[in-house]
Protein backbone atom coordinates (compact mmCIF):
# COMPACT_ATOMS: atom_id res chain seq x y z
CA UNK A 1 0.00 0.00 0.00
CA UNK A 2 1.44 3.43 -1.10
CA UNK A 3 2.42 5.77 1.62
CA UNK A 4 0.40 9.21 2.00
CA UNK A 5 2.20 12.51 1.90
CA UNK A 6 0.75 15.59 1.30
CA UNK A 7 2.02 19.10 1.93
CA UNK A 8 0.00 22.08 2.91
CA UNK A 9 1.72 25.07 1.68
CA UNK A 10 0.92 29.28 -0.17
CA UNK A 11 2.01 29.32 -3.47
CA UNK A 12 5.12 31.90 -2.06
CA UNK A 13 6.31 30.77 1.33
CA UNK A 14 9.65 30.69 1.74
CA UNK A 15 9.48 27.83 4.49
CA UNK A 16 7.13 25.73 3.01
CA UNK A 17 9.42 25.63 -0.09
CA UNK A 18 12.13 24.34 2.35
CA UNK A 19 9.47 21.39 2.11
CA UNK A 20 9.14 21.02 -1.27
CA UNK A 21 13.18 20.87 -2.02
CA UNK A 22 13.65 18.20 0.57
CA UNK A 23 10.93 16.29 -0.82
CA UNK A 24 12.10 16.29 -4.61
CA UNK A 25 15.81 15.88 -3.42
CA UNK A 26 14.80 12.95 -1.66
CA UNK A 27 12.72 11.56 -4.55
CA UNK A 28 9.31 11.20 -2.56
CA UNK A 29 6.00 11.44 -4.19
CA UNK A 30 4.03 14.10 -2.26
CA UNK A 31 0.29 15.86 -3.08
CA UNK A 32 0.62 19.68 -3.09
CA UNK A 33 -2.10 21.57 -0.99
CA UNK A 34 -2.47 25.08 -2.09
CA UNK A 35 -3.90 27.09 1.45
CA UNK A 36 -4.80 30.80 1.31
CA UNK A 37 -2.26 33.50 1.71
CA UNK A 38 -4.69 34.86 4.13
CA UNK A 39 -7.17 32.00 5.75
CA UNK A 40 -5.86 29.13 6.47
CA UNK A 41 -8.46 25.77 6.01
CA UNK A 42 -10.11 24.01 8.87
CA UNK A 43 -7.86 20.99 8.35
CA UNK A 44 -4.81 23.43 8.43
CA UNK A 45 -6.20 24.41 11.96
CA UNK A 46 -6.89 20.99 12.58
CA UNK A 47 -3.03 19.80 12.06
CA UNK A 48 -1.83 22.94 13.49
CA UNK A 49 -3.47 23.80 16.46
CA UNK A 50 -0.81 25.45 17.97
CA UNK A 51 0.43 27.62 15.23
CA UNK A 52 -2.27 27.76 12.83
CA UNK A 53 0.00 27.92 9.16
CA UNK A 54 2.18 26.11 6.79
CA UNK A 55 3.70 24.50 6.16
CA UNK A 56 2.20 21.12 7.12
CA UNK A 57 3.30 18.00 6.16
CA UNK A 58 0.84 15.19 6.40
CA UNK A 59 2.46 11.85 6.63
CA UNK A 60 -0.15 8.39 6.63
CA UNK A 61 -2.45 10.40 8.78
CA UNK A 62 0.14 11.63 11.49
CA UNK A 63 0.75 15.96 10.80
CA UNK A 64 4.52 17.18 11.30
CA UNK A 65 4.33 21.51 11.76
CA UNK A 66 7.16 23.98 11.44
CA UNK A 67 9.34 23.93 8.40
CA UNK A 68 12.83 23.01 9.99
CA UNK A 69 11.27 19.86 12.41
CA UNK A 70 9.61 18.75 9.04
CA UNK A 71 13.02 18.75 7.18
CA UNK A 72 14.49 16.76 10.15
CA UNK A 73 11.11 14.03 10.04
CA UNK A 74 12.12 14.05 5.90
CA UNK A 75 15.64 13.41 6.67
CA UNK A 76 15.18 10.41 9.07
CA UNK A 77 12.00 8.89 7.44
CA UNK A 78 13.40 8.71 3.87
CA UNK A 79 17.23 7.54 4.21
CA UNK A 80 18.60 8.95 0.14
CA UNK A 81 20.29 12.21 0.04
CA UNK A 82 20.83 12.92 3.62
CA UNK A 83 20.15 16.01 4.54
CA UNK A 84 22.24 16.32 7.97
CA UNK A 85 25.72 15.25 8.28
CA UNK A 86 26.27 11.88 10.49
CA UNK A 87 28.95 13.09 12.99
CA UNK A 88 26.68 14.51 16.00
CA UNK A 89 28.74 17.65 16.47
CA UNK A 90 28.49 18.72 12.45
CA UNK A 91 24.51 17.63 12.97
CA UNK A 92 24.58 20.21 16.17
CA UNK A 93 26.28 22.89 14.09
CA UNK A 94 23.69 22.50 10.95
CA UNK A 95 21.31 22.92 13.13
CA UNK A 96 22.67 26.56 14.82
CA UNK A 97 22.96 27.89 11.42
CA UNK A 98 19.55 26.58 10.34
CA UNK A 99 17.83 28.22 13.38
CA UNK A 100 20.58 31.70 13.00
CA UNK A 101 19.34 32.20 9.47
CA UNK A 102 15.44 31.91 11.20
CA UNK A 103 15.81 34.13 14.26
CA UNK A 104 18.24 36.74 12.89
CA UNK A 105 18.56 36.45 9.34
CA UNK A 106 15.41 36.40 8.14
CA UNK A 107 14.06 39.27 10.71
CA UNK A 108 16.77 42.18 9.68
CA UNK A 109 16.28 41.33 6.21
CA UNK A 110 12.45 42.08 6.32
CA UNK A 111 13.00 44.84 8.71
CA UNK A 112 15.31 46.35 5.97
CA UNK A 113 12.86 45.57 3.35
CA UNK A 114 9.87 46.77 5.03
CA UNK A 115 11.52 50.11 6.77
CA UNK A 116 12.89 53.34 5.21
CA UNK A 117 15.29 55.89 6.45
CA UNK A 118 17.68 55.70 9.52
CA UNK A 119 15.66 52.74 10.27
CA UNK A 120 16.33 50.94 7.29
CA UNK A 121 19.94 51.70 7.32
CA UNK A 122 20.49 50.16 10.57
CA UNK A 123 18.75 47.26 9.58
CA UNK A 124 20.67 47.33 6.61
CA UNK A 125 23.72 46.97 8.55
CA UNK A 126 22.83 44.25 11.16
CA UNK A 127 21.67 42.16 7.94
CA UNK A 128 25.03 42.40 6.76
CA UNK A 129 26.77 41.75 9.89
CA UNK A 130 24.61 38.49 9.59
CA UNK A 131 25.51 37.71 6.19
CA UNK A 132 29.15 38.38 6.95
CA UNK A 133 28.58 35.47 9.28
CA UNK A 134 27.13 33.28 6.47
CA UNK A 135 29.72 34.44 4.49
CA UNK A 136 32.69 33.20 7.00
CA UNK A 137 30.66 29.50 7.28
CA UNK A 138 31.40 28.98 3.58
CA UNK A 139 34.90 29.23 3.38
CA UNK A 140 36.39 26.60 1.54
CA UNK A 141 32.64 24.58 1.07
CA UNK A 142 30.79 25.03 -1.94
CA UNK A 143 27.39 24.53 -0.34
CA UNK A 144 26.69 24.91 3.23
CA UNK A 145 26.51 21.28 3.79
CA UNK A 146 30.13 20.96 1.76
CA UNK A 147 29.74 19.74 -1.98
CA UNK A 148 25.92 18.88 -2.02
CA UNK A 149 23.09 20.45 -0.96
CA UNK A 150 21.78 20.08 2.86
CA UNK A 151 20.05 20.74 5.72
CA UNK A 152 21.85 24.60 5.87
CA UNK A 153 21.50 25.34 2.47
CA UNK A 154 17.58 24.39 2.30
CA UNK A 155 17.23 26.29 5.30
CA UNK A 156 18.80 29.12 3.96
CA UNK A 157 17.87 29.06 0.34
CA UNK A 158 15.05 31.82 0.69
CA UNK A 159 17.82 34.26 0.70
CA UNK A 160 18.56 32.69 -3.27
CA UNK A 161 15.25 34.09 -3.98
CA UNK A 162 13.90 36.53 -1.76
CA UNK A 163 16.95 38.54 -1.69
CA UNK A 164 16.93 39.30 -5.57
CA UNK A 165 13.05 40.33 -5.18
CA UNK A 166 13.80 42.65 -2.45
CA UNK A 167 17.10 44.41 -4.42
CA UNK A 168 14.87 44.69 -7.26
CA UNK A 169 12.05 47.07 -5.25
CA UNK A 170 13.72 48.77 -3.29
CA UNK A 171 17.08 49.46 -6.43
CA UNK A 172 19.88 48.47 -4.02
CA UNK A 173 22.55 45.48 -3.55
CA UNK A 174 22.55 43.27 -0.46
CA UNK A 175 24.63 40.75 -1.32
CA UNK A 176 26.90 42.21 -4.02
CA UNK A 177 30.24 39.73 -5.62
CA UNK A 178 32.77 42.34 -4.07
CA UNK A 179 31.59 41.88 -0.06
CA UNK A 180 30.42 38.87 -0.13
CA UNK A 181 32.35 36.91 -3.25
CA UNK A 182 31.27 33.13 -1.71
CA UNK A 183 27.75 33.95 -0.53
CA UNK A 184 27.02 35.80 -3.53
CA UNK A 185 28.84 32.34 -5.77
CA UNK A 186 26.06 30.20 -3.47
CA UNK A 187 23.36 31.92 -3.95
CA UNK A 188 23.77 31.34 -7.71
CA UNK A 189 24.84 27.98 -7.66
CA UNK A 190 22.11 26.92 -5.66
CA UNK A 191 19.47 28.48 -7.74
CA UNK A 192 21.04 27.46 -10.57
CA UNK A 193 20.38 23.91 -9.07
CA UNK A 194 17.55 22.33 -11.51
CA UNK A 195 15.95 20.74 -8.38
CA UNK A 196 16.00 24.22 -6.60
CA UNK A 197 15.13 26.60 -9.96
CA UNK A 198 12.29 24.22 -10.86
CA UNK A 199 10.20 25.22 -7.36
CA UNK A 200 11.11 28.94 -7.30
CA UNK A 201 7.49 30.30 -7.17
CA UNK A 202 6.57 32.94 -10.42
CA UNK A 203 9.32 36.26 -9.57
CA UNK A 204 6.44 38.73 -11.13
CA UNK A 205 3.85 37.56 -8.46
CA UNK A 206 6.87 37.65 -5.99
CA UNK A 207 7.66 41.41 -6.92
CA UNK A 208 3.71 42.38 -6.82
CA UNK A 209 3.23 40.87 -3.69
CA UNK A 210 5.63 42.36 -1.87
CA UNK A 211 5.39 45.72 -3.42
CA UNK A 212 1.95 45.34 -2.06
CA UNK A 213 3.24 44.34 1.55
CA UNK A 214 5.77 47.33 1.64
CA UNK A 215 2.42 49.40 0.83
CA UNK A 216 0.52 47.92 3.43
CA UNK A 217 3.44 48.06 6.49
CA UNK A 218 3.68 51.56 5.64
CA UNK A 219 0.13 52.69 5.53
CA UNK A 220 -0.19 51.13 9.07
CA UNK A 221 2.93 53.06 9.99
CA UNK A 222 1.65 56.04 9.21
CA UNK A 223 -1.81 55.74 10.44
CA UNK A 224 -0.73 54.58 14.59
Amino acid sequence: MAEEVKLFRTWSSPYALRIVWALQLKGVQYETVLEDVFEKSELVRRYNPVHKKVPVLLHDGRPIAESLIILEYIDETWKQHPLLPQDPYARAMARFWAQFGDDKVIKSVLTAFLSEGKEQEAALAEASEHLQKLEEELIGKKFFGGDNIGYVDIALGWLANLIRVFEEILSLKVVDCERFPLLFAWLKEFSDAPVIKDCWPPHDKLISKFIALRQLHHEKSSST
